[in-house]
């Protein structure tokens, strides 16, 4: 039998999980329609932090904090130096030809297809899964992990970064005129 604060709980998690995915859905057409390239990295971190709301609702408090820290914090800050180094405010903007824009739309086209055709055909999960019994939320086991099994991936990523910034300081240097 279902006791009435459990349904008043399910209840509030349902409707803080639609306003969650109202909110990201919102922000992230906001982020790709806005002219403004500075108000579209706004709504790109109105929307990294409604995802983060929903690792929340999953119970992910490591993941939803490190999405912040990752994502609203360090690669959004890397775009906003980005669009002011590129200063794209200016109205100096090459239209796109029209087989561009097609081009474009045809494979945003062909990409939902395709995800939706993956959509109907996937077969839900039945059963339960099956439990090792060791809390993957714990930090201290997902360091073992990610220091051990995932060493050279992860160093990888820290490699790639290192070149993404060493790229960035060299191209935003101005040349010296002689």
């Amino acid at each position: 039998m279902i006791h009435i604060p459990d349904l008043a709980h399910a209840t509030t998690v349902q409707v803080i999980f639609c306003f969650l995915a109202f909110i990201t859905i919102a922000t992230a057409f906001m982020t790709i329609f806005s002219r403004n390239p500075i108000h579209s990295a706004i709504y790109l971190v109105i929307c990294f932090f409604s995802i983060a709301g929903h690792y929340l609702l999953l119970n992910a408090q490591f993941l939803a904090i490190v999405h912040i820290i990752v994502y609203s914090g360090a690669i959004m800050i890397l775009f906003l130096f980005t669009i002011m180094l590129m200063n794209l405010n200016e109205r100096h903007q090459v239209h796109r030809p029209r087989i561009t824009r097609l081009g474009a739309i045809v494979s945003f086209c062909l990409i939902l297809i395709v995800l939706i055709a993956i959509f109907i055909n996937s077969k839900p999960i039945v059963g339960g899964y099956d439990s090792t019994g060791e809390d993957f939320q714990s930090i201290k086991v997902l360091g073992k992990i990610l220091l051990n099994e995932y060493m050279v991936p992860f160093e990888f990523a820290s490699i790639l970064l290192l070149v993404a910034m060493i790229g960035t300081v060299l191209l935003s240097k101005k040349e010296k005129l002689k």
